[in-house]
């Protein structure tokens, strides 16, 4: 496969994950993205966003190929067969599991490489950066082991079948034969802060089997029957894969800096998780029978926001700190897309929407299991009385624009959303109710202000934000989350965004301006929101036709980023796109849902 100045198209791209980092592996055998130790650490591998200076773990045929690839059945293990005209080989790609439910402390990648048919040379190569190219890497070997070192870190390259490893400048690399019947295989071990253990490829090849298996039984406990299972299952694999295993955390995609658009500003890091993507998450969990992962994200969710309690921030870290400090890489970044930045400040804005989505996911979890702890029944409902006292205020909303904060329509409706659960819930004694009739006077206030003043008057839907005539298809989340509006407005919104921001499959998120220059692609998530509106709507035929189209606008193993390209289908914007999957989880068991209800 031809890389067009060392990049290759972000559709190209394949997932691997270990339950604290990822791994990103193109079509032609290069691993061009890793974290080490953790997901949002620093990247050893890094050429998807430099390809001179970023680092990569090449495997490939010296020889003209094509590549087909597939995800082991339900695994999140790669199997890429490369075809050339002198035979066949096939790596499989995994970041392993010591124990199907204890964490080691090493992390390890594995690429195995058989031969099929024939006999086909193969070369490889690991080009190392630590801490995203800015530290001093020295290649040694030890114990006739090359090894790759720097400060506290080090990795190790073990083969075996693979040729005799080189140690060249700033590469490790190595060419073999691979014939039909034989095999190879290549792991690199890593270390941080600990000792670094070489294993024998007896444990290496024990080790890639147990996680396989593990894979594979956490997939067939799992519930969903129904329409589009092979997108569903695809989806849940890869939200397991984004959970950070140490803490229960889910991260909104496994990179930073992935374009919009191509050339553009709009390179964000998503390697923390957003409150934004929690109701999602936790109706994701409990409806596909993950409770584990419910749980542990639950509890997550509820210590991270304990510590700026009362205020919500957007994000937070993997292991639940605040701090996400935003600064620029000297890197030239994706196909030449600058700034290439590490951190979030749109941790410091306001987004009242998060408090809707926060109250959202203690009104799902208490209802599944009918309780919550007395301490965080009182963090709860002390966070009603703050968004009594805020809802009022203009603020960046759910899109983090970068303009001036203003009456957002969906950050007003997810207000509501806040309010209304908190008076659920203390209608059943789950959180204090002292404060009850302030929570329901203020709720009919705000309905009293978007029925009034976040309407399109020539189109008699939702506008984008108060006095605007702009559309926004996040408003779609107001009527998921069940908003009681206006019954005929919000089908009137939806037949709008169908007409202004629907390209075929694709939405584009709003209309307007939102301070940051230059244009974007069709953000999945919205196509999917639609569809479940159309669903909920009593419009079963279109949300079907719309859901079978966005299916098919999956990458060849499954896998969604956060945008794409409705001129040539190319992927934009960082993947995987935590958000996106969830989006199809939730379409799909809303449309079947609905189609059960209708007796269908």
């Amino acid at each position: 496969m031809a890389r067009a100045g060392g990049y290759v198209p972000l559709r190209e791209y394949a997932v691997i994950g270990d339950g604290r980092t990822a791994a990103l592996v193109a079509r032609d055998g290069s691993v061009d993205w890793l974290g080490l130790p953790d997901m949002d650490s620093p990247a050893v591998f890094g050429a998807v966003l430099d390809a001179d200076r970023g680092g990569r773990f090449s495997l490939e045929p010296a020889v003209a190929y094509r590549s087909d690839r597939r995800y082991l059945p339900g695994t999140n293990v790669l199997e890429t067969t490369f075809v050339t005209s002198q035979g066949t080989a096939r790596v499989t790609d995994a970041l392993t599991l010591h124990d199907e439910v204890a964490l080691a402390p090493m992390r390890e990648l594995q690429r195995r490489v058989d031969g099929v048919s024939g006999a086909v040379p193969m070369r490889w190569s690991v080009r190392p950066r630590f801490g995203y190219g800015t530290r001093t890497t020295r290649l040694l070997r030890r114990a006739g082991v090359p090894m790759a070192t720097t400060g506290s870190d080090a990795l190790a390259i073990c083969a075996w079948g693979a040729g005799e490893p080189q140690c060249g400048v700033d590469a490790i690399s190595g060419s073999f034969l691979v014939t039909a019947g034989g095999s190879a295989l290549i792991a690199m071990p890593f270390a941080h802060q600990e000792p670094l253990v070489l294993p024998a490829r007896a444990e290496c090849d024990a080790r890639r089997e147990r996680t396989c298996a593990a894979w594979r039984h956490w997939a067939d406990d799992r519930i969903y029957t129904g329409r589009w299972s092979q997108a569903v299952m695809r989806s849940l694999l890869i939200l397991k894969l984004l959970v950070f295993a140490p803490s229960g955390a889910v991260a909104a995609a496994v990179t930073t800096s992935l374009p919009e658009h191509v050339g553009g500003e709009r390179n964000w890091d998503y390697r923390f998780s957003w409150v934004r993507d929690s109701a999602f998450t936790l109706a994701a969990f409990l409806q596909l029978g993950c409770p584990t992962e419910a749980h542990a994200y639950f509890w997550w969710l509820m210590h991270a926001s304990q510590l700026t309690h009362p205020r919500l921030q957007v994000l937070y870290r993997l292991d639940g700190r605040a701090a996400t400090t935003e600064k620029d890489l000297p890197w030239e970044g994706y196909r030449g897309s600058s700034p290439v930045r590490i951190g979030n400040a749109a941790a410091g804005q306001l987004q009242l929407d998060t408090y809707g989505e926060l109250m959202q996911t203690a009104w799902l979890y208490a209802r599944a299991t009918g309780r919550l702890d007395a301490d965080i029944g009182r963090r709860l409902a002390e966070l009603a009385d703050l968004v009594c006292a805020t809802w009022r205020e203009p603020d960046s909303g759910i899109w983090e624009v970068r303009s001036a904060p203003r009456h957002f329509t969906q950050s007003k409706m997810m207000c509501w959303v806040a309010l209304d659960r908190a008076a659920h819930l203390a209608e059943r004694r789950l959180i204090p109710d002292r404060h009850l009739a302030r929570w329901q006077s203020t709720r009919r206030e705000i309905a009293t202000f978007i029925e009034t003043r976040c309407v399109s008057p020539s189109r008699n839907c939702y506008a984008r934000a108060a006095g605007s005539e702009d559309l926004d298809a996040a408003v779609l989340l107001g009527h998921l989350y069940g908003y009681d509006g206006d019954v005929q407005r919000m089908r009137a919104t939806i037949t709008a965004l169908g007409q202004e921001l629907r390209h075929g499959p694709f939405v584009d998120r709003y209309s307007g301006e939102d301070g940051l220059s230059g244009a974007e692609g069709a953000f999945l998530t919205c196509s999917f929101w639609l569809a479940e509106s159309l669903a909920r709507t009593g419009q079963l035929a279109q949300a079907a036709a719309l859901m079978d189209d966005l299916v098919h606008l999956a990458n060849d193993v499954g896998l969604y980023s956060e945008e794409i390209d409705p001129a040539t289908g190319d992927f934009l914007g960082n993947l995987p796109q935590g958000l996106s999957h969830l989006a199809v989880i939730s379409a799909a068991c809303a449309i079947n849902g609905a189609y059960k209800e209708a007796g269908g």
